[in-house]
């Protein structure tokens, strides 16, 4: 799998650059994993922290240039140090010891061919928790169909239905087509949201919208399309 990083065509940018060789594209990655902080986290929607927390990984760099990012040293400086894809794999399986509910990836669509290489080697090892792709919704389809087997839920922030928006706030171009077309796929893999007993998320599609001041067409634009679009 590592060959797909050396024309890398993960996310919609399209780079193509070697990053086996060190080379980086729009987000600023290499081959090496790189991450800002796994721990139990207690503050995402309560059918996914619970009272246990979630056993969060947040990956370094972006995709988005997003100017209201709110992990903007991680995201946009690359706070962070690098892990091998063993040491990954452990970290899954560490959250899992510590009684997380999940396992949650924040922006993980750079590192989604090593993290498929740690989730191998972490189920070989008793990892059974859900698995939670926690995303900016800025992919490629292709990228999410390798995912296929390996997320429970997916969980996208579906951020602009304008163009112009996405280009001006966090310079990306095409990003609604891009984004439904992945949350499409998502849905296809996934389906509806299916919860325990206890109200957690074990499967399923978990759609968020960040409400843009002043942009309220382009928020009601984005509830047509899930309302048209996320049934069966």
């Amino acid at each position: 799998m590592n060959k797909l990083l050396e024309q890398c065509k993960l996310c919609p940018h399209n780079c193509k650059v070697n990053r086996l060789n060190g080379q980086i594209g729009r987000c600023k990655c290499t081959d090496k994993i790189q991450i800002a902080l796994a721990s139990l986290h207690k503050f995402e929607e309560p059918c996914i922290s619970g009272t246990n927390g979630s056993g969060t990984v947040f990956f370094s760099n972006c995709n988005l240039n997003c100017i209201f990012c709110q992990n903007y040293e991680i995201s946009h400086l690359g706070k962070g140090h690098e892990i091998t894809v063993d040491e990954l794999a452990n970290i899954f399986l560490e959250q899992q010891e510590k009684g997380a509910h999940n396992i949650n990836l924040v922006t993980p669509t750079m590192y989604v061919v090593q993290i498929i290489e740690a989730l191998k080697i972490a189920k070989s090892k008793g990892l059974s928790i859900p698995i939670i792709y926690n995303t900016n919704s800025f992919e490629n389809i292709e990228t999410i169909q390798m995912l296929d087997g390996y997320i429970d839920v997916y969980l996208p922030d579906l951020k602009y239905y304008s163009n112009d928006l996405s280009k001006k706030y966090s310079k990306a171009n095409n990003y609604f087509e891009n984004a439904t077309n992945a949350i499409k796929e998502m849905y296809k893999q996934v389906g509806s949201p299916e919860f325990d007993e206890n109200g957690m998320i074990k499967k399923g599609v978990i759609i968020r919208h960040l409400i843009l001041p002043n942009y309220i067409q382009n928020t009601k634009n984005i509830l047509k399309w899930i309302k048209e679009n996320m049934r069966r």
